[in-house]
């Protein structure tokens, strides 16, 4: 039976893969010199950071519609300083991508994107190197090997851009979940935005001030305002999007759109620019990758249930001998949630969402549970 909450959710599954596809095809329009001719994506992301930063400001300070977290400056200076340099990188290398490589092609790098995120993870110390995984990696990667030999306009320079890019966005998944998550700190779209986009509007404002702005000739500029601004406001509702797709449906439903959504961008990135050729070689690598990624996504969601119930099977006669030696008052309520938040939380944080959502991924496995939980508050 067709329920109202079930169409609401296909709703905003539908409104994230619009967005998401919609911002990608909206950047390459944008940047590229074949169409409204804008090549320097250091400042259109820096655009996007002022924007972003600009409403969330708004929105905590102004009209206070979330409340802003407690932030130190030691945990500023140690969390969201080095999580916004990471963020700014891979905004920048991943935007610049597009001068050189097709949107097709770039989907199919970003399958990468586990593989860098479990290196980044296996050295950093917070996963372990299994075999079952490792062979997973191998399988994506060579897909992606597959992939590029079939790309028939590849450029060395737009895919060690993208790769950069990839790997940025792996260091940063893996700093937001040791700095933040550890640290017991949960950031939600907008006060996310409003920490993380202005120490990152800063830290591109360095590259942008020695590699961009020396060739800008105001006089060239081709200009438009209605044009940018339109480009942020898709790109912060991108954010919005992903925050109530995971909050109704969990991390799990975005992977499964996720892979849905590239499909569609890459067939749609055809026929928006008609010289990205997609060739059979392509497709068949992309496929032999997207396997790698499906069995990945599969073995972090099993590890996370199996921990989550091995947690859940303390004997309820246990429990109910401790609750008689404890006082109410005398047991420890760590603020960090149960272990299946934890779990799930961990495992999305190796799945990279879009280029503009900065902490999503970290909060992810919160959001879900606490989405789950109001539902059943109101159907009960």
């Amino acid at each position: 039976m067709i329920t109202k909450s079930l169409v609401l959710t296909y709703f905003y599954l539908l409104i994230y893969i619009t967005l998401s596809s919609g911002v990608i095809l909206y950047n390459k329009w944008v940047l590229s010199p074949k169409y409204f001719n804008f090549p320097f994506p250091i400042t259109l992301t820096m655009i996007h950071m002022a924007f972003s930063g600009s409403v969330a400001f708004l929105l905590i300070r102004v009209f206070k519609v979330v409340s802003p977290v407690k932030m130190t400056f030691r945990i500023y200076a140690t969390c969201v300083i080095p999580i916004s340099a990471f963020f700014a990188s891979s905004l920048w290398f991943g935007n610049t991508a597009y001068l050189h490589i097709s949107v097709a092609f770039i989907q199919m790098l970003k399958a990468l994107m586990p593989v860098a995120t479990f290196v980044v993870a296996v050295l950093c110390g917070t996963d372990k190197l299994r075999w079952d995984v490792f062979l997973n990696m191998v399988l994506v990667s060579v897909g992606v090997v597959i992939s590029s030999y079939g790309e028939i306009h590849f450029n060395v320079i737009g895919t060690l851009y993208q790769v950069t890019g990839i790997f940025a966005e792996a260091l940063r998944l893996v700093l937001t979940q040791v700095l933040l998550q550890k640290k017991g700190l949960s950031l939600n779209p907008i006060t996310s935005l409003y920490y993380i986009a202005p120490c990152s509007f800063v830290f591109l404002f360095v590259p942008w001030y020695f590699l961009e702005k020396p060739g800008m000739d105001i006089s060239q500029i081709q200009f438009n305002f209605w044009i940018f601004f339109s480009n942020a406001v898709c790109a912060l509702m991108l954010n919005f999007s992903i925050f109530l797709v995971i909050g109704r449906t969990g991390a799990v439903t975005v992977r499964v759109a996720g892979v849905l959504k590239d499909w569609i961008l890459i067939a749609l990135s055809t026929v928006v620019f008609p010289e990205s050729m997609i060739t059979v070689l392509n497709i068949i690598g992309y496929a032999i990758a997207l396997c790698g990624v499906v069995l990945y996504n599969y073995l972090k969601v099993r590890e996370a249930r199996t921990t989550s119930q091995t947690s859940e099977a303390i004997p309820d006669r246990i429990i109910k001998d401790w609750k008689l030696e404890k006082k109410s008052s005398d047991v420890y309520r760590p603020e960090g949630g149960s272990n299946e938040e934890a779990n799930v939380a961990s495992s999305a944080s190796n799945f990279g969402v879009d280029e503009e959502a900065p902490l999503i991924p970290s909060s992810a496995g919160r959001l879900s549970h606490i989405g789950r939980n109001q539902q059943s508050g109101r159907s009960g």
